[in-house]
């Protein structure tokens, strides 16, 4: 995936980038909260090595809920906004299990 401009450029685009290798026998849905002009709520399923996301709510309950500006968001994305560094400076918070986020950055080519 090209650069993302958007929240909406990279939900468009998220399950093209899911390593289905990594998460052939895991099941997770993840909620994205995130707010100002680039924000909305989306969501990302993943059961079995499949990838599912839309824009909304996520269907059934989220495992994790990711918090973050929407702009800050699109920087994480695009490797212009370390992880670690953003959620140490509460950019991004995170709800629910915690270590689906640190999956999440296996089952994910997202920098």
């Amino acid at each position: 995936m090209a650069t993302a401009t958007s929240a909406q450029h990279v939900f468009d685009n998220i399950c093209e980038r899911f390593r289905a290798d990594k998460a052939l026998s895991d099941k997770a849905t993840f909620q994205f909260d995130l707010s100002g002009d680039n924000g909305g709520k989306f969501y990302t399923v993943i059961d079995n090595g499949t990838c599912t996301a839309g824009e909304g709510a996520a269907p059934g309950a989220a495992d994790m809920t990711l918090v973050a500006a929407g702009e800050d968001f699109v920087k994480l994305v695009n490797g212009e906004l370390n992880a670690m560094t953003a959620f140490m400076q509460g950019k991004i918070k995170v709800q629910g299990n915690m270590g689906l986020a640190l999956k999440m950055q296996s089952w994910f080519d997202l920098s």
